[in-house]
């Protein structure tokens, strides 16, 4: 009986560890906003974040008011936008090697 449980909580440890790093070396295109404002993550205050395969992420690597006023009608307080990133999810947060604002055709 140890023996299952430990295997089980060994597998469940794995799974847990493989998901928490997920690398983007191509560009992918994912939602980006406020992660407060927008997504309705726990935070301080306004921070960038993105949503990837329905789960979000706070930004390292480059910061809200790097792209414009955040507050802005377009602003990522106010709108959800695309952007083409790369990067990796280490544990619950997207770590940008590149992140790039796709512009909205209207």
């Amino acid at each position: 009986m140890k023996n299952i449980l430990l295997a089980t909580f060994l597998f469940i440890g794995i799974a847990v560890q493989a998901q928490s790093k997920k690398k983007f070396d191509k560009p992918t295109i994912v939602e980006a906003s406020c992660g407060e404002c927008k997504f309705g993550m726990k935070g301080k205050s306004c921070d960038l974040a993105v949503r990837i395969d329905g789960k979000s992420y706070f930004v390292d690597g480059t910061k809200i008011d790097e792209h414009g006023d955040a507050h802005a009608e377009d602003g990522f307080c106010n709108a959800i936008r695309k952007a083409s990133v790369t990067g990796e999810i280490k544990g619950n947060r997207f770590v940008a090697t590149s992140f790039t604002l796709i512009d909205d055709k209207k």
